[in-house]
């Protein structure tokens, strides 16, 4: 008798710390949510349509790197060191910019 109560106090408190996680990964999810909310509506305000739709297909190319221009490209505007909206021909000039900066690594075997 002893050792079933035992048993079920353990399954109890493992149960408790299943759903702690699973409410801390639901109260993660929907953080996550209202970020990438937040993050669009302000992109919809800096950025002309077709800036917008030239971000969506670089997103869909280079996930990481649209992300992180994003992000930037957000902060800039918070700041004031952007002239708003953002055209697509601004963009693109961003996008050349950043481009010209990366750096080529070049393997030569001996």
């Amino acid at each position: 008798m002893v050792e079933d109560e035992e048993l079920e106090e353990i399954r109890r408190r493992k149960m408790l710390e299943l759903q702690a996680q699973i409410q801390e990964q639901q109260r993660q999810a929907e953080a996550r949510r209202q970020f990438e909310i937040e993050k669009k509506a302000i992109l919809q305000q800096i950025l002309t349509p077709e800036a917008r739709s030239r971000l969506t297909n670089l997103k869909i190319v280079k996930p990481e790197f649209a992300e992180q221009l994003e992000l930037q490209l957000i902060q800039l505007a918070q700041t004031g060191r952007l002239r708003l909206p953002l055209t697509d021909l601004q963009l693109r000039e961003i996008l050349r910019r950043l481009q010209e900066r990366k750096r080529e690594i070049k393997i030569r075997r001996i």
